[in-house]
């Protein structure tokens, strides 16, 4: 059953800094067969991608209401896929593989624009980091400082009560 969504959650595809990989790889490498070398989807992890140059890549559309329909859904985090859209920008470590904000000016540029475009379409969406939701890195910027930044109201931001 479709439910309404909740989460804009914001992805890197964890390709090193300046590799100019493109959406169309990132959404193969989802649906390769493990036994070759993917994850095995049925499915790509993310509803858009945005590459080096600003380009915002649509792989899954999403109709008109407000609900995350199953031909909506995209798998990029166990348990939230019901409940949210995932972005994802190419980048996200260094050279070495080390979790850096590799995100060129026209990437955050777009980003910006889905973000707010997503905010507009339903306006009590939470804006997250998938480090919100598992034990990584990704998308390898502080999230929360970036939506303070980009100017979003308080109730479209994401904040993790910490454990005291």
């Amino acid at each position: 059953m479709a439910k309404r969504i909740v989460y804009g959650i914001l992805h890197c595809a964890a390709s090193p800094e300046g590799l100019d990989m493109k959406a169309k790889q990132v959404a193969e490498y989802h649906m390769r067969p493990v036994s070759k070398g993917g994850r095995g989807w049925d499915r790509p992890g993310y509803a858009q991608v945005v590459e080096l140059d600003g380009t915002a890549v649509e792989l899954r559309t999403y109709n008109e209401n407000d609900l995350v329909e199953n031909h909506e859904m995209t798998w990029g985090a166990v348990g939230l896929n019901q409940v949210s859209i995932h972005i994802c920008y190419i980048g996200g470590v260094d050279k070495k593989g080390k979790p850096k904000d590799t995100r060129t000016p026209a990437q955050k540029k777009a980003l910006e624009m889905i973000v707010k475009g997503l905010i507009k379409r339903w306006p009590w969406l939470k804006i997250a980091g998938h480090y919100h939701f598992a034990a990584k890195a990704c998308p390898c910027y502080d999230v929360e400082k970036w939506c303070e930044e980009i100017g979003l109201d308080e109730k479209n931001i994401y904040r993790k009560v910490k454990k005291k």
